[in-house]
């Protein structure tokens, strides 16, 4: 619901004097600073003309980074990857009209996701509301659910309360709701720029704002004996964090790791756990009883299957709101202490961890032995060479990405970089911008993993203006001429039946003949080839410096075959190991 500051504060917007646009832009802007954002996105318009001098001045002083994008769409997403790796509120500022649609998509993010995003959206005055003037629509409200707190700030008005309610709704700091996206919709009338006489302030050097974002490592202490022996597994889903590393190895339990889990290490994690599920099931002799979940799981059919078996017990743990699931909706038990989550979870035998870690080992090395009979970069393998040589940050797009690395992604003793993806609501837009931005507030070297359709998508994010700073981003890109994760369900039986003839290639899998190069060429962007495996390796050895995109050729069409191969191998791998 749409706040107006008129409505919620009548008696003080009737005697107050009336503000001029500049002097209310700079009440905003010291408002946002003093609440804790350092980094604002800006994208050039008239209307926000008064914020966009009021940045000026604020950058001068040292006091805030500013970026500059001319579209609205890949300016939400650069925020959005700068509030993720530097865990604060980062704003987006944009003019009237069609430019605060173009932030819908990262908004939507980042309400799923729980991001501290700030909108500035600048508006019109109510005078020339409802009147056709140029570039006005109703923008108040304009997100609906999709934001923790919209404002409608008149203008003339002074907007500081609403600012900092705005920012205590995006950091959380509300009992009950979860961090996530807030609107400020700024009105300003004329006149919309300084008067001759004034300038900006003498230019200081910026302090580089920088939390750290390092991999974290966490221990808790081995449970007592008294604890029940059950065959429980600790399932990490996207944000789980390294709680729930710590957790299964403090219980003796096997770790089923998503990659954006930042739990995926350990001696307890499974590499290929999702092949092993079925083995694992109803009929099987040592049946899953029981599973603690932490974080979301959002990336296979075996993982949702195996919460929904009717027989296995599962619990959430929740020690904070989430915005991923409304309560009552999930059928886990939410728990919100480790300590109630220790009991429900009871400890392993070693006999169990260690059947998990004898079947997961078999797995991978059957998996790993389909793989390198492939001389060509196949999308599983790249997702491992990707996964093992990542240091500082690496971001997963969505769909054969992610996928990739959680099949194939060796879980190593310890974490070597801090995992990002958009899983609020696993769209491809944004990726590459949304790297950018985690790239600049991260301030270290970061790697991405995207498909071509996903690059195609955010090409824009690409265009750095002159000046503006480049972050050290390697982008690795899958080439293979189109979407193929669509031939890895149930589209690609409908395809290899051949009754809908070309619907699936040309309705799915969006065929391309895009020359990356060139692109690249074309927004001064760094770009090599490979086609092997070993040429992907030699390429991901190198630093990073700049930006610089690695075009890895495949050809996706026996991918599904290649996942067929991988399956049939694993099974036979397990049946050796597992007790019968």
């Amino acid at each position: 619901m749409v706040t107006s500051l008129n409505d919620s504060a009548p008696d003080a917007t009737d005697t107050a004097p009336e503000l001029t646009a500049l002097a209310a832009a700079r009440v905003a802007v010291g408002t946002l600073l003093d609440g804790g954002v350092r980094h604002v996105v800006v994208s050039p318009g008239s209307r926000s003309a008064p914020m966009a001098y009021a940045l000026a001045e604020a950058s001068a002083a040292g006091r805030v980074e500013l970026l500059v994008r001319i579209d609205e769409r890949v300016a939400g997403f650069t925020a959005l990857g700068l509030a993720l790796s530097t865990g604060s509120p980062a704003a987006v500022l944009t003019t009237s009209g069609t430019a605060v649609g173009n932030l819908l998509p990262a908004v939507m993010e980042a309400n799923h996701a729980a991001v501290p995003l700030i909108v500035l959206s600048a508006d019109r005055p109510d005078e020339l509301r409802g009147t056709g003037a140029n570039q006005t629509t109703v923008q108040p409200d304009l997100f609906g659910e999709q934001v923790r707190f919209a404002a409608d700030v008149p203008a003339g008005s002074d907007p500081e309360r609403a600012i900092q309610t705005g920012l205590s709704a995006a950091t959380g700091a509300f009992a009950e709701i979860p961090p996530g996206p807030v609107q400020l919709n700024l009105a300003f009338r004329d006149p919309l720029v300084p008067s001759p006489d004034e300038g900006l302030p003498t230019a200081v050097e910026r302090q580089r704002y920088r939390i750290g974002t390092e991999p974290l490592v966490m221990n808790l202490p081995p449970v007592a004996d008294e604890l029940p022996e059950r065959r429980t597994v600790v399932l990490a889903g996207h944000d789980a964090g390294p709680v729930a590393e710590a957790f299964a190895r403090a219980h003796n339990l096997p770790l089923l790791a998503e990659p954006s889990s930042n739990s995926r290490f350990g001696p307890n994690a499974v590499g290929p756990y999702r092949l092993l599920l079925e083995h694992f099931g109803p009929d099987s002799t040592q049946p899953i009883e029981r599973v603690v979940l932490f974080g979301r799981p959002t990336l296979s059919r075996p993982v949702a299957a195996l919460l929904a078996r009717p027989e296995v017990q599962s619990a959430l743990y929740q020690p904070v709101p989430v915005a991923w699931y409304e309560p009552g909706r999930r059928t886990e038990l939410p728990l919100e202490n480790l300590s109630d989550l220790a009991d429900f979870a009871g400890r392993g035998t070693s006999a169990w961890l260690d059947t998990w870690l004898l079947a997961g080992s078999a797995a991978q090395h059957a998996l790993d032995g389909v793989l390198a009979a492939e001389a060509a970069a196949t999308g599983p393998s790249v997702g491992a060479l990707v996964w093992r040589h990542a240091r500082g940050q690496l971001l997963l797009g969505s769909s054969n990405g992610i996928r990739d690395v959680d099949l194939a992604g060796l879980p190593a003793p310890e974490p070597s970089a801090t995992v990002y993806a958009n899983r609020g609501l696993a769209g491809i837009d944004g990726t590459i911008s949304t790297a950018t931005g985690i790239a600049l507030g991260g301030r270290q070297e970061t790697t991405v993993l995207l498909g071509d359709v996903t690059f195609l998508h955010d090409a824009g994010g690409l265009l750095l203006g002159a000046g503006e700073e480049q972050p050290d981003l390697r982008m690795v890109v899958l080439n293979d001429a189109g979407g193929a994760i669509f031939g890895l369900l149930e589209h690609g039986a409908v395809e290899e039946g051949g009754k809908y003839g070309d619907a699936v290639e040309r309705l799915f899998a969006t065929p391309h003949s895009v020359d990356i190069a060139a692109l690249a060429a074309a927004y001064g962007v760094g770009h090599s080839v490979v086609g092997t495996t070993a040429g992907l390796a030699e390429a991901l050895a190198r630093p990073v410096s700049g930006r610089t995109i690695v075009e890895v050729r495949t050809d996706r069409h026996s991918l599904r075959q290649l996942h067929a191969r991988i399956k049939d191998a694993v099974a036979a791998a397990v049946v050796g190991v597992l007790v019968p």
